[in-house]
């Protein structure tokens, strides 16, 4: 397949094996919004709550996995979740489906850009618009104009990067404190974490579970893997994908109990910021600023990719007929907007609605 053809744009020049399956969907789920909501997740529901959270990324990505399997041996020659919906839908039926998922695709990455606009704005200070133009135009680069291919090339990187941090930085913080002077600091300071009879918590997971399975079978990015994901592979690269996942949202939960063993907190907000300042190794602040860049970057660039492949493929395609020229150029049309209006948004939207954010993260992504 060459490099100018628009097939090469959406799925890349080869289909991807385990390995290399299970480090493209992690690089897709580990958002800043699982960073972000991993510290109030642990603070209102306690330990329960934080492994009923990676219970939920888990077990949506694996039981995707057993549909992916079917869904690529009914419609092995498609390569978008638009192609599966037009081979099944009546035209009206079509049309309402992918204006379903065009709305749900802004709301998903503008909620993401807005999370990114947090995160950076909380590592630098510098004002959020100067950061956020750096952030996009690499987005852009890579998802927007770069597709899928330049996406794969990145996510060895990003995945390495994340669970470099997520492990190195909890060992470090554990070596220095103690486990047991955090757990006696938790019990202190903090009991209701270690409650584990919360009936709230119970009904929290199973909530949890239902939302990020119904998130992960309309998510865009993901149905393109599947088609992309050798299909004898499917479903052990999906369980591989979510078992590890799971360990994301423990890790990040384990940090943030480092912060608080020993005294009280003023906001469940702050806490992340505190995290960046109880980092005293430059060595450590800086795989975490790699940690928060690659995990929002790579998924809002899959995210980007996935939403331009569907307007150009599944809706400006089906109303006219497009040269490959064309949608090259409507590649990078569509992107480029879609990031100029993000930055517009989460510049004049300053970073303080945070709960409203919150909100929309336990709700709609893992």
């Amino acid at each position: 397949m060459k490099k100018t053809d628009f097939q090469y744009y959406i799925g890349g020049a080869f289909q991807l094996g385990i390995g290399f399956g299970v480090v493209s969907l992690l690089s897709r789920w580990v958002t800043g919004n699982t960073i972000l909501s991993s510290p109030e997740t642990l603070i209102k529901y306690g330990l329960t709550g934080g492994i009923g959270y990676s219970l939920m990324g888990a077990l949506a990505l694996i039981l995707f996995g057993i549909l992916a399997k079917k869904i690529r041996d009914r419609f092995h020659d498609q390569q978008t979740i638009g192609d599966v919906l037009r081979k099944r839908l009546t035209p009206p039926g079509y049309w309402f489906m992918i204006f379903i998922l065009l709305v749900i695709s802004f709301h998903s990455i503008f909620v993401q850009a807005m999370g990114a606009g947090i995160l950076l704005h909380m590592i630098f200070p510098l004002p959020v618009f100067s950061v956020m133009v750096f952030f996009l135009l690499f987005c852009f680069f890579i998802g927007g104009a770069g597709g899928m291919q330049r996406i794969h090339q990145l996510a060895g990187i990003n995945v390495v990067l994340i669970f470099s941090a997520v492990i190195i930085i909890p060992v470090y913080f554990y070596i220095q404190e103690g486990v047991y002077p955090v757990y006696e600091g938790i019990k202190l300071y903090h009991p209701y974490i270690l409650y584990v009879k919360n009936t709230e918590a119970i009904l929290f997971i199973f909530t949890a579970i239902l939302i990020g399975f119904g998130q992960v079978i309309i998510d865009r990015a993901s149905w393109q893997r599947v088609f992309i994901i050798k299909k004898e592979k499917l479903r052990i690269t999906f369980t591989l994908a979510g078992l590890i996942w799971a360990t994301i949202p423990l890790a990040l939960s384990s940090l943030i109990m480092i912060i608080i063993f020993g005294r009280s907190y003023d906001s469940i907000y702050s806490l992340l910021f505190e995290l960046i300042g109880k980092i005293n190794s430059t060595l450590l602040i800086v795989l975490f600023v790699l940690f928060c860049f690659s995990a929002i970057s790579s998924a809002i660039s899959a995210e980007l990719h996935a939403v331009v492949t569907l307007i150009i493929k599944n809706i400006v395609g089906m109303l006219r007929p497009l040269s490959n020229k064309e949608k090259w150029g409507f590649t990078y049309l569509f992107s480029g907007a879609m990031c100029l209006l993000l930055l517009i948004i989460v510049s004049i939207l300053p970073p303080s609605p945070i709960e409203l954010l919150f909100f929309s993260v336990i709700l709609m992504l893992p």
